[in-house]
């Protein structure tokens, strides 16, 4: 038997306001620096604050607060503020935010989804406590999509005839907790007309699965994210291949993450692949080498 992923998460803990503390999985940060004099962008989205030189690297800088709808960080506040710098989607986006609390250590069974009437614009991912506080964990690919809006052709894929009547008999699941990744995952695969189940939670899909192999219709693809509440990729990876009934399932575990980490850390739970988000293309070109 495989040896079990962790569910530990690191969690960089930050305020956007005096009151509410935020949190970003650290996997997704490569570095905190404090905030520098930045250039102007042209014609760029009103969140974006300009461009720092960073290592090198020319690198948009976003208030984090105003993106989501928070009071706008001042130019008097900027000094005394901080940038994440985050490693995601195949983007390096700095992050302004008002203060840097610390790095903490947190289960992912403690992270629940959040509150299903919060509504369509909530950039929330999931919630936790500490210490009795409300500690919210960002959706940052609703953010980035909100402020670099996805190509939609991206998201088509072109099959041969002979492709598609591959794809068409497979059971396809797909698991993402971000609206925005089900969405892109969702318009990839309704593009080329093949059928597939969609749900946004770990323990469900395994549910999922579990039923669907008792009624003898195994599924035969799972596409997974990896940073999810209560029952994360890896873990829902690591379950699949260490039950019989489940275990043919062609695993792709599809992540925001930017990260040699998680390619790793995907083998060692069983995983068949582990992609960056979003290429629709890659994605559909991964499906056909489980369906073979």
């Amino acid at each position: 038997m495989k040896s079990k992923a962790s569910q530990s998460q690191g969690l960089l803990l930050f305020h956007l306001s005096h009151i509410q503390q935020f949190a970003l999985g650290t996997l997704k940060i490569r570095e905190i620096v404090p905030f520098s004099n930045l250039s102007k962008i042209p014609r760029s989205h009103p969140s974006i604050l300009g461009a720092a030189t960073i290592r090198g690297n020319t690198i948009a800088v976003i208030d984090m607060a105003a993106a989501i709808g928070f009071k706008a960080i001042s130019p008097d506040e900027q000094k005394d503020c901080y940038v994440i710098i985050t490693d995601c989607q195949r983007m390096v986006i700095g992050f302004l935010v008002r203060a840097i609390d610390k790095i903490i250590e947190c289960n992912w069974r403690d992270i629940e989804a959040p509150a299903s009437n919060l509504g369509h614009n909530v950039f929330l991912t999931g919630v936790t406590r500490l210490d009795n506080k409300l500690v919210q964990l960002l959706d940052v690919e609703l953010l980035m999509a909100k402020i670099f809006p996805h190509d939609p052709a991206a998201n088509r894929a072109i099959l041969t005839d002979v492709e598609r009547e591959q794809l068409k008999p497979m059971r396809i699941l797909l698991v993402d907790d971000s609206k925005v990744a089900r969405k892109q995952l969702s318009d990839a695969l309704d593009s080329i007309n093949i059928p597939y189940d969609v749900t946004s939670d770990g323990h469900d899909a395994l549910q999922i699965m579990r039923d669907a192999a008792a009624q003898q219709k195994p599924i035969n693809i799972l596409v997974s994210d990896i940073e999810m509440p209560g029952l994360d990729g890896y873990e829902l990876a690591f379950e699949v291949k260490n039950n019989p009934e489940l275990a043919n399932a062609y695993i792709i575990l599809h992540t925001s993450l930017s990260s040699e980490i998680s390619v790793s850390q995907a083998k060692q739970v069983g995983a068949n692949e582990a992609l960056t988000k979003f290429d629709a293309h890659e994605l559909i070109d991964a499906m056909l080498r489980g369906a073979k």
